[in-house]
């Protein structure tokens, strides 16, 4: 699925001097690679204030907190009071259990066949519905790489004001909706920095982005036990701060981030073509392969190169059989997790997202890869279906 070494083969001096440097300064927590990469984030992102923080995990979870949903003092508050969270049920588990360690409950609504977005349509009608009392905020995901729908959702905060809208954006830096970055679409984002993402640490790293100078200052001080000078705690926070070495590498990473999104984009044409040569591509799985949909308004980044593919766990485990790579994002919809089965939700509340889960397939898709390696992965699509 990837192979980390091409990408640092050509950076290796860079990033090592970088890295002594970090070494030779002796500072190792918020320093000033920390500062620079923060700095940095904003000019790309286009907004005013950057917050790194120790995990994409963790930056969903300040973006909540900072932005005053759910409830970080800890008080206790019934059920009939407590904030809720429109969003996804088709995205990795964070999203979700993010929501719940704010203090708040996720409500979930369906996602967007082509896109697997939410659907602004399906959150507007719990908006609209009785559950929409107490909802303070859309949690909406840039899964793969390609922005949600931002038009309808600044439509929805507008009918419904006082309603903040946040960005998962971890699949997603340097992505845009209509020519604006993601990060700043919404009240405030969240990135993630895990080494298989398209900016990558070499380790878990995070950051949220926000216009909100509010936002910014307190999600400050919650990465830092809740302060904002030393040992004068004002709320309980978390230990979640960004270390010099990883802002270090992000910051040499961060150059050439645009180029290789250009590249995804590359080679997930060139995926497109190959199947179309192969007469593989259909309109649906009961004709053939569907082929990923980029929305006019968007620029697509391509953290993954996801098809739906017809009888999907069969041809993944004759890929393997190959040795070629290929992963399920998602096999489980979050609502049907086990570990959330108190929330009442059952099979068939979702269906587009359970028929996403059990049809979609991620392809090896990275910068480096190669024509001939493309070439390989859809002919043995190709002769698995023929």
């Amino acid at each position: 699925m990837l192979d980390f070494a091409r990408q640092y083969a050509p950076l290796r001096q860079q990033i090592l001097d970088a890295v002594t440097q970090v070494c030779d300064s002796q500072r190792f927590i918020l320093g000033p690679q920390v500062a620079a990469f923060e700095a940095a984030v904003t000019t790309a992102c286009a907004v005013p204030f950057a917050v790194g923080c120790a995990s994409g995990t963790d930056a969903l979870w300040l973006a909540l907190a900072a932005a005053g949903i759910g409830n970080s003092s800890g008080a206790t508050r019934s059920s009939a009071q407590q904030d809720t969270v429109v969003t996804t049920p088709f995205s990795f588990f964070a999203t979700a259990s993010s929501i719940l360690r704010a203090g708040a409950r996720p409500l979930f609504a369906d996602i967007e066949p082509r896109t697997f977005n939410l659907s602004p349509a399906a959150a507007a009608e719990i908006l609209d519905g009785r559950e929409g009392n107490n909802v303070k905020a859309i949690l909406t995901v840039h899964l793969y790489g390609q922005c949600a729908d931002f038009d309808a959702l600044q439509k929805l905060q507008r009918d419904h004001p006082g309603l903040l809208l946040i960005e998962d954006a971890a699949q997603a830096f340097g992505a845009t909706w209509n020519a604006n970055p993601a990060g700043s679409l919404g009240n405030a984002a969240a990135f993630s920095f895990y080494p298989t993402k398209n900016l990558a640490a070499m380790g878990d790293a995070g950051l949220i982005t926000t216009s909100s100078a509010q936002i910014d200052r307190r999600a400050r001080s919650l990465r830092a036990h809740g302060m904002t000078r030393s040992y004068y705690h004002d709320e309980v926070g978390a230990n979640s701060r960004l270390d010099e070495m990883q802002a270090a590498v992000l910051n040499v990473k961060l150059l050439h981030v645009a180029q290789w999104n250009l590249q995804r984009r590359e080679r997930a044409a060139t995926y497109d073509q190959l199947f179309r040569e192969a007469g593989l591509v259909a309109g649906s799985t009961a004709e053939g392969v569907v082929l990923p949909y980029t929305d006019p308004r968007a620029t697509h980044v391509f953290h993954q190169y996801v098809i739906r593919a017809p009888r999907r766990d069969a041809l993944r485990a004759n890929l393997a059989a190959q040795q070629i790579g290929s992963e399920i994002y998602y096999p489980v919809p979050i609502h049907l997790q086990t570990a959330l089965c108190d929330f009442g939700y059952k099979p068939g509340d979702f269906p587009n997202a359970e028929r996403a889960a059990a049809e979609v397939l991620a392809l090896p898709l990275y910068p480096e890869l190669r024509d001939d390696e493309q070439q390989t992965v859809v002919e043995a699509i190709r002769a698995f279906y023929a």
